[in-house]
């Protein structure tokens, strides 16, 4: 009787074998995996992977970062049983790729490891008034020019836009609103057209606009309504004290006439003291209204104007600040009670409870919406409504830990909104490395209003000084002029 071939049969079984745990519910969830993970320095983690057990072999590419299940790697891998979790403990901040690899032959998953320092900051919750100065100056309106011949659009007929930049003038950096009427009539003194750099989708153009004489300013101007900053209110989220490095709003600062980012050139922030609170509702945000004033009580000055907020460095610093907390990384941020500081009445920053009702990790770049809240808190409720303008960057906490800022309201329910992590909040700060390839994240989205923004009809009132009053939850847009 002939010998049936058995090695054949085996390899057969041995394969349908692997096919049928490969694609049991215990290891697809490994694919289910995140493709990047933040061990943070001196801290060890578990990771549960399917409880089964079943042998298999994680490969790094590169020694001494981590270890795993207290082992060092030998020759580069470790063999891991993966019916207990994985105890993953950082050595070094640094970065690395791991392959879990099934038997050692079946590569299931490529994870990017990142080591990142525990950062720990002091939280806000402060009122402050933000100035800022742009580059440039932008665009918000075409004005007519009344001269003698009737009404002009001298900039709309040589080509600029509403949304424009206008960055040089006769190729002189604009510096102010004032700055371009100064340079348009020494143009005009000379008979000749006035040079005109914009920015535009970011593309440089080059016009020529010909200026008109105004028969009622006395003054040659382009026809434009144009803003060289915005001011406005919002609250303090925290400060590294080392380094003095505040971060404020937890959201962009946009134009409002033209809905993108205000790239500036310089910036402050003032002590602001809540007056009045008018309660949100549905349709209706509601809003704090409070005062400050430019140039007195500088408290700090900006550097940036990130997609996460403002950022910039304290140079006085507040007796009432407390003590320092550790700043949660985005995936220790989980659903259920929690707290946020702000204030209501003057400048007393208090706790408020809340709850995280909702955790959205899936965005590389969250664009302020990682966190989905509620307010619980009677007092709260019964005081704002839920979350209001000028609570844009209050501080949320949760078991001790900064977990993030507010950032918008819902529309059409006040008592909930939206929140960033901090830690991307810190990472704009340059506080932690930016991880490679993170993109850039949205404006806001309809149906939200964010809690702090600019608004063409400024509020800012030019004063014998230069100083000028703002309004908490109606952010000047900065001094709008005609030139």
């Amino acid at each position: 009787m002939p010998r049936r071939p058995t090695r054949p049969a085996a390899a057969l079984v041995l394969s349908v074998l692997v096919l049928v745990v490969a694609f049991s519910p215990p290891v697809r969830s490994l694919t289910s995996l995140p493709g990047e993970m933040r061990l943070l320095l001196g801290e060890e983690e578990r990771v549960e992977i399917i409880g089964l057990p079943i042998p298999a072999v994680i490969r790094a590419d590169r020694d001494g970062l981590i270890h795993i299940n207290d082992e060092v790697a030998r020759g580069g891998e470790w063999r891991v049983n993966l019916a207990a979790p994985l105890a993953l403990r950082p050595l070094t901040e640094g970065r690395c790729q791991l392959d879990l690899a099934l038997f050692g032959l079946f590569s299931l998953r490529r994870i990017a490891v990142e080591v990142v320092p525990r950062v720990e900051v002091v939280p806000g919750g402060e009122s402050i008034g933000i100035l800022l100065r742009t580059r440039g100056v932008t665009v918000v309106g075409h004005a007519p020019v009344d001269s003698a011949a009737g009404p002009r659009y001298p900039a709309r007929d040589a080509g600029v836009r509403v949304g424009d930049t206008i960055v040089r003038i006769d190729g002189v950096e604009v510096k102010s609103n004032q700055h371009i009427v100064f340079l348009v009539n020494r143009c005009a003194r000379e008979g000749r057209p006035v040079p005109v750099e914009v920015v535009r989708g970011g593309e440089v153009l080059s016009l020529e606009v010909t200026p008109g004489y105004s028969e009622r300013e006395r003054v040659y101007q382009l026809g434009l309504f144009v803003r060289d900053g915005a001011a406005g209110v919002g609250t303090l989220t925290f400060l590294e004290p080392e380094s003095g490095i505040f971060m404020a709003l937890g959201h962009v600062v946009a134009d409002s006439a033209t809905n993108r980012p205000l790239e500036v050139s310089d910036g402050r922030i003032v002590r602001a003291s809540v007056a009045r609170i008018i309660p949100g509702r549905r349709g209706e945000p509601g809003e704090k209204e409070g005062t400050f004033v430019d140039n007195r009580d500088v408290i700090g000055t900006i550097t940036a104007n990130t997609e996460f907020g403002i950022v910039g460095v304290l140079t006085a610093t507040d007796n009432a600040l407390g003590g320092r907390v550790p700043v949660a990384l985005a995936r220790e941020v989980r659903p259920g009670p929690a707290e946020i500081r702000t204030v209501v009445d003057g400048q007393r920053v208090e706790r408020f409870t809340v709850e995280i009702v909702r955790v959205d990790r899936t965005q590389t770049s969250p664009a302020g919406k990682g966190i989905t809240l509620h307010i619980t808190d009677p007092r709260l409720l019964e005081a704002t409504g839920g979350i209001i303008q000028g609570m844009s960057g209050s501080p949320i906490l949760q078991d001790g830990r900064l977990v993030g800022a507010v950032t918008h309201v819902f529309v059409n329910d006040p008592s909930r909104g939206y929140g960033v992590f901090a830690e991307w909040m810190v990472r704009a700060a340059e506080l932690l490395p930016t991880p490679e390839g993170a993109g850039e994240s949205a404006l806001p989205a309809t149906g939200l209003a964010a809690c702090c923004s600019t608004k063409r009809e400024s509020n800012y009132k030019s004063g014998r000084n230069g100083q000028g009053e703002g309004r908490k939850g109606e952010p000047a847009g900065g001094r709008e002029d005609h030139n």
